[in-house]
């Protein structure tokens, strides 16, 4: 299978040109495309890699996870506290997590404290949570 697309628009970086569109999109929450341009050519590679990412993001737990640390780092036992799962899922799905590289583990003492590897995923999933908000009312 092939994907292909055309270039942005002149003077601006495929992901300028691509989240301008997005940003155009949301802003009327409209399925519309209003781009003028077409999309940005991307890589089978980096669509691969983007698919990773999503299915990493694509369980609840995981999704709270994220949640949890865009207020602030958090070790193993905070996460069970405040989502109330068993230490053991909290476990693996950080290991889903660390291992699509979406948060980054550190040990501090006799605890790994963990921290999202950076804002672009929380953007994610906050715009996520908030999608499936405006589709329940």
């Amino acid at each position: 299978m092939s994907i292909v697309a055309g270039a942005g628009p002149a003077g601006a970086s495929a992901g300028e040109a691509a989240h301008a569109q997005v940003d155009d999109q949301t802003a009327g929450h409209t399925t519309a495309h209003r781009s003028a341009f077409p999309a940005p050519v991307r890589t089978p590679r980096t669509l691969a890699a983007a698919g990773d990412l999503l299915r990493a993001l694509a369980a609840p737990v995981r999704i709270a996870i994220v949640l949890q640390l865009l207020e602030s780092d958090r070790c193993v036992h905070d996460l069970v506290d405040a989502l109330g799962v068993a230490q053991p899922l909290i476990s693996q799905h950080l290991r889903v997590l660390k291992s699509a590289g979406v948060v980054h583990g550190e040990r501090q003492g006799r605890e790994v404290v963990y921290s999202l590897v950076d804002d672009h995923l929380a953007h994610i999933v906050v715009d996520a949570v908030a999608h499936a908000e405006e589709e329940v009312r």
